[in-house]
């Protein structure tokens, strides 16, 4: 992945300086693409890389309640399996904004990538136990702990990332070696049954996936994002620095209507819920047992500072990434 993002980076240097827009409402283009797009009836569509799970529902609970219209934008929205396919998306034009994780936007960022966070994604709920994200096992496999998946194999939806981080921390601030874990990379959606089957032994699931698992037998043996930080930011919006530079008034309306979002899911989680049955797999009878997300409106440097300095003792970074670079 490392030698992806590089190569990512040293072609994102060579692109032309086209704006990429998309074939809707209207284009973007080198200057000032917000303008143009109000001469074509004062929408611009933008394509946005997007995880389908509990994270992004203020991106489709927003374009559904008119908030990104009322702010001149329409969204493409295009699910990925984890922030380190989106990437390489919004660096080579794909897509002009993404949903990633932390660490993937860290790992890019130490690597040259030129990506800018724009503005705050997800954050846990900081309490253990009733967090949106969780190491789960099966009930009748004997581990009540996570040091007990020591040895044993763990599925997160990418490897070298920030699920293997947080559940290397939990596993030993239980008390275990988390070198002796072996991760594999299973997509969210695919881990409960996975789990059920015995193909892995232990899952970093967040919702809807978790409540999937749950209601299939599986336990919580640790809240691996909490286990890092109660405050945690667990992914941002981002674009890349090229795409920011060419059009600040896009990202600034990009930026407002997703705050605007954020708060708004904030306030009304059974349209929440509601809003999921349109983009995941979740059964409508798991609505009322899913738990969400905090949408805070910025991001947490802090614990972004936190989660770096665990990368690093993974190794996930060719050399420490620039917060202030890649920070809004």
């Amino acid at each position: 992945m490392r030698r992806l993002l590089a190569g990512v980076a040293t072609g994102a240097l060579l692109l032309t300086a086209t704006a990429c827009g998309s074939s809707g409402d209207s284009s973007t283009d080198k200057g000032s693409s917000s303008d143009k797009g109000s001469s074509a009836g004062g929408v611009t569509t933008v394509k946005v890389g997007i995880i389908p799970i509990v994270d992004v529902a203020p991106l489709y609970l927003g374009q559904e309640k008119g908030i990104f219209k009322k702010h001149g934008l329409k969204l493409e929205l295009t699910p990925a399996q984890g922030g380190a396919a989106i990437v390489p998306g919004v660096v080579s034009d794909q897509f002009q904004f993404g949903f990633s994780n932390m660490a993937s936007l860290m790992i890019a960022q130490s690597n040259g990538v030129p990506v800018k966070a724009v503005v705050n994604g997800v954050a846990t709920t900081g309490v253990k136990g009733k967090d949106f994200g969780a190491l789960v096992v099966k009930e009748d496999s004997g581990i009540t702990s996570a040091k007990g998946l020591e040895g044993r194999k763990v599925a997160v939806n990418t490897l070298k990332n920030i699920n293997d981080t947080t559940v290397r921390e939990s596993v030993r601030e239980a008390g275990g070696d988390p070198s002796t874990v072996r991760f594999v990379e299973i997509a969210f959606d695919r881990m409960p049954a996975a789990l059920d089957s015995g193909e892995i032994d232990g899952a970093m699931a967040v919702e809807p996936a978790l409540s999937t698992a749950k209601s299939q037998g599986a336990k919580e043996v640790s809240s691996s994002y909490v286990d890092v930080s109660d405050k945690l930011t667990v992914a941002m919006y981002f674009t890349s620095a090229q795409y920011a530079q060419q059009n600040p008034k896009v990202v600034e309306k990009f930026t407002a209507a997703t705050k605007e979002a954020l708060a708004y899911a904030d306030g009304h989680p059974d349209e929440v819920r509601d809003v999921l049955t349109t983009y995941t797999k979740i059964p409508p009878k798991l609505l009322p047992e899913l738990t969400l997300p905090k949408w805070p409106a910025d991001a947490d440097r802090a614990s972004i500072e936190t989660l770096r300095d665990l990368g690093e003792k993974d190794e996930l970074y060719t050399k420490t990434p620039d917060l202030d670079a890649l920070l809004p």
